[in-house]
């Protein structure tokens, strides 16, 4: 187990992470950072505008410098972007200097959630359905690879998924700090 509290949501874009992850940092105490919110206040352009100018390589350079820094931060749910488990070290930092709660949403859920969407680089296609389960195809076994504790993050309501988390023995143990 992780040696300092912090709780870090890994999930595909739409899964709930931001909406779970503000609720859980308000009933742990703790501090909420979305890093795709943070890098774009940090850079001062959208995450669009980082692929546009830098392709995904250069976001996702962008992406595992911050999730180095804010992983470090104790006291703090990180809501990471979807892509965060593709690298190596992002997973590294991720497993190893918290707990990884891993929202699981189906693809439909997914492509509910995006549909009215256009912010997402990812998912500006005429198959959005289909990019969304390559995404996912390519993404699920890495956030199960990681993750301390998986949920289904499905329409249901997020505050009773906060109870939920509150009540699993990995997420008391890193608030009764470890």
């Amino acid at each position: 187990m992780p040696e300092q509290p912090a709780i870090f949501l890994v999930g595909m874009m739409g899964a709930g992470k931001s909406t779970v992850g503000r609720l859980l940092a308000r009933r742990c105490g703790f501090d909420f950072i979305d890093c795709d919110r943070e890098l774009e206040a940090r850079s001062g352009v959208s995450v669009a505008t980082i692929f546009e100018l830098e392709g995904e390589e250069g976001f996702r350079r962008r992406e595992a410098a911050l999730i180095d820094e804010l992983t470090q931060r104790p006291r703090t749910v990180l809501a990471t972007g979807g892509g965060a488990i593709l690298s190596t070290d992002n997973r590294r930092h991720l497993r190893e200097r918290g707990l990884v709660i891993y929202l699981r949403a189906s693809l439909d859920e997914i492509l509910r959630r995006t549909q009215k969407d256009r912010a997402r680089p990812l998912l500006q296609t005429a198959d959005r359905r289909g990019r969304i389960a390559q995404l996912l195809a390519e993404r699920e076994a890495l956030y199960e690879e990681i993750a301390h504790v998986t949920v289904q993050s499905g329409a249901g309501n997020p505050n009773r998924l906060v109870a939920k988390l509150m009540q699993d023995e990995l997420v008391a143990a890193v608030l009764n700090g470890g």
